[in-house]
């Protein structure tokens, strides 16, 4: 395990996140950022009795400070040359189903916030870790994934605000692979095109089939392809969906 190399998760909960960390986790150390300790204190305690390690930060996203206090804990606890080998944005902010002139103001806010500016300020505070992953000479290309959505692409009635966020990250994920792919930086941007089997979906869900949800731990799968790609074989955009998903 590279001693000076982490992988960095935000937006860690019971999906996808969760699956992306323990994915990496068998390769680097992880830090698994969200805003609510619940969220990443059982999943790290996991890792770390199986031989991994993790560290948590209470982190929002589209805070300045808040991220700033998430660097700073970092190289507290892994030196202040510490690279990155991975930064996986899994955050997303201002989902709501419900007629454009019925969403509050503040929900759209919540999509620009989360979505769209934070992953400028995940990309401003991490592409400097993942840069000084090259000099550290990481066996893989570093890589910046940003998790989309089928909203990322196709913005469907009543979903205004949640992919009003989601476009703006799409567009951002490829001005950063154009300007940072010849540098040695894989920037990639998954389109998450279904309904991702978790608890909460087996719930809210029922009657739909297992083989109609995408897979959390296939997702992560397919990122650590992306990741291990080599520099003559970039991929910027992959989209997911299940066999019988309509698109």
């Amino acid at each position: 395990m590279a001693s000076k190399l982490i992988a960095v998760v935000a937006g860690v909960g019971p999906g996808t996140g969760a699956s992306v960390a323990r994915k990496f986790s068998k390769s680097y150390p992880v830090v698994l950022l969200a805003r609510k300790p619940e969220n990443y204190e059982g999943l790290a305690k996991e890792i770390n009795s199986n031989g991994g390690k993790a560290i948590g930060i209470s982190t929002d996203v589209s805070d300045p400070s808040s991220l700033k206090n998430a660097i700073d804990a970092i190289k507290k606890e892994f030196g202040n040359d510490v690279g990155a080998a991975a930064a996986i944005f899994n955050a997303s902010g201002g989902f709501l189903r419900k007629p454009f002139l019925e969403i509050p103001t503040e929900i759209f806010e919540q999509s620009i916030g989360v979505s769209a500016m934070g992953g400028v300020l995940f990309s401003q505070s991490f592409l400097p870790l993942l840069l000084n992953g090259i000099k550290q000479k990481s066996e893989h290309p570093p890589s910046l994934i940003f998790t989309g959505a089928t909203a990322s692409v196709k913005s469907n009635a009543q979903m205004a605000s949640f992919a009003t966020g989601k476009w703006a990250l799409r567009a951002l994920s490829q001005s950063l692979a154009k300007e940072f792919g010849p540098q040695g930086v894989h920037v990639a941007h998954a389109i998450i095109d279904g309904v991702i089997d978790i608890p909460r979906t087996q719930e809210l869900l029922k009657d739909m089939p297992p083989e109609a949800k995408l897979s959390a731990d296939g997702i992560a799968n397919d990122y650590w392809w992306l990741h291990t790609q080599p520099k003559t074989n970039f991929t910027w955009e992959i989209d997911l969906r299940p066999a019988v998903e309509k698109w």
